[in-house]
C-alpha cells in the first residue's frame, strides 16, 4: 500500500494557525457529541525523569479518521537545536486498516495546541479582552502568541520567561514574524498583572502563575504540564476560576493543575465545570460575566493530532506534497491468495 511520508516543514506549510482553529473548533465538538474513541494516553518515564514517551492512539467518525501519535516529550531539548516535543502521527484507513501516512508529530502538537487555546479564548475570554501575557518562551509561546492574535485584537504583549536571551529572542521572532512588539518582563507577576489574557507555555513543574496576582475577568490557557504531579497554576489560581477543559477523564487522570489543588483540599471535583467541546455545543455556560475568571486546562488529545494530521493529508494528496512508499500489506507480497 502506498504510504505518503510528511517532513516537519511540508506538515507546518499545510496546517497554517488560523486553518488549524477552524479544524479543533471542529472535532471538539466531534468528541463531545460521542463521535470519536479517546482513550488515556499510555505513558513510559525514562529513568531519571528526564523524559517521558508516550503513544496516543484515537478514532473519528467525523471526519472518518483512525490512527496514532507516538511522541516522545524531552524538556532538556529545550535550547537546543532539537524540539523537546519529537515524534510521528500515524494514519490508517478507516475502512481497511491500510496504513496511509506517516508525519511529523512536532509540528502538529506545536500549531494544534495553540489552536485549541485560541477556540478556547474565543468561547471564553471577554470579547474586549486585549493584554496578552505568556509565561515561557519557547515552541509553545510562539504558537500561542500567533492563535491568540487570530481570536482577540491585540493591543500589548507581555512575555517572561527565566532565560532573558529566549526573551530577547521571542521578541525579534515577533516582530519580525507576526509584526507585533513584545515587552520582556522581569517577572512572571509583572508579566500577568493587569493581563486578560494569560497563556502558561512553560515546562515547568512548580506554579509559575498565582492566583493573586490574576486581574478580574481574565481568561487563562493552561497548557504546559500534562503530567498529575507537576503543574504550573497554584491551588488559589484554580480555585478562583471557572476551569475547563478538553477531556474530563484525562483531566482526572493527568492534570496536576487540577489533581494537586483536589489533593490539598482547595476544590472539590465538582469544580471542573466540563469540557470545552460542551461549551461549543451551547450544553454549558461558559463566561457567566465580565468579572468572571475562566481557565482551560489543556492536556492535548490524539483526536487533536488525528484531525490535524487528516487535514494535513488531504491537502498534501491533492498538492502531490511529500515522499510515497509502498510498504506491502497486500496479501500477494506476502504469498497469499
Amino acid at each position: 500500500m502506498p504510504v505518503r511520508i510528511l517532513n516537519q516543514a511540508q506538515v507546518t506549510e499545510l496546517l497554517p494557525m488560523e486553518e488549524c482553529i477552524g479544524v479543533m473548533d471542529g472535532v471538539l465538538r466531534t468528541l463531545a457529541a460521542g463521535e470519536a474513541q479517546q482513550p488515556l494516553r499510555a505513558s513510559i518515564f525514562m529513568p531519571g525523569g528526564e523524559g517521558l514517551f508516550c503513544w496516543m492512539p484515537a478514532q473519528l467518525s467525523r471526519p472518518a479518521a483512525l490512527g496514532l501519535k507516538i511522541i516522545s516529550i524531552f524538556a532538556g531539548n529545550e535550547g537546543t537545536p532539537l524540539d523537546s516535543h519529537q515524534g510521528v502521527v500515524f494514519l490508517v484507513d478507516p475502512a481497511t486498516g491500510a496504513p496511509r501516512a506517516i508525519m511529523d508529530a512536532s509540528s502538529i502538537t506545536g500549531i494544534r495546541t495553540a489552536a485549541v487555546s485560541a477556540v478556547a479564548t474565543r468561547a471564553l475570554a471577554r470579547e474586549d479582552a486585549s493584554d496578552l501575557a505568556i509565561l515561557g518562551s519557547g515552541v509553545q509561546a510562539r504558537s500561542h502568541l500567533e492563535a491568540m492574535g487570530l481570536v482577540r485584537t491585540l493591543t500589548r504583549v507581555r512575555v517572561w520567561s527565566p532565560n532573558t536571551g529566549r526573551v530577547a529572542a521571542f521578541g525579534h521572532w515577533a516582530r519580525e514574524r507576526l509584526g507585533v512588539e513584545v515587552e520582556p518582563a522581569g517577572s512572571a507577576r509583572e508579566a500577568v498583572v493587569g493581563a486578560d489574557i494569560i497563556c502558561t507555555t512553560t515546562s515547568s513543574s512548580t506554579p509559575v502563575l498565582l492566583g493573586e496576582w490574576i486581574a478580574s475577568g481574565a481568561h487563562i490557557n493552561a497548557v504546559g504540564s500534562s503530567i498529575p504531579t507537576a503543574r504550573e497554576l497554584d491551588t488559589a489560581a484554580v480555585a478562583r476560576s471557572r476551569l475547563f477543559v478538553d477531556r474530563r477523564e484525562s483531566a482526572a487522570n493527568e492534570a496536576g493543575d487540577f489533581l494537586i489543588p483536589l489533593r490539598e483540599g482547595g476544590i472539590q471535583e465538582s469544580h471542573l465545570l466540563g469540557e470545552l467541546g460542551d461549551v461549543l455545543l451551547g450544553r454549558l455556560t461558559g463566561r457567566t460575566g465580565a468579572e468572571d475568571v475562566t481557565l482551560f486546562k489543556s492536556l492535548g488529545l490524539a483526536v487533536e493530532d488525528l484531525a490535524s494530521a487528516h487535514h494535513v493529508l488531504g491537502k498534501a494528496e491533492a498538492r502531490n506534497i511529500g515522499v510515497v512508499a509502498e510498504l506491502g500489506g497486500l496479501r500477494d507480497s506476502l504469498g497469499g491468495a
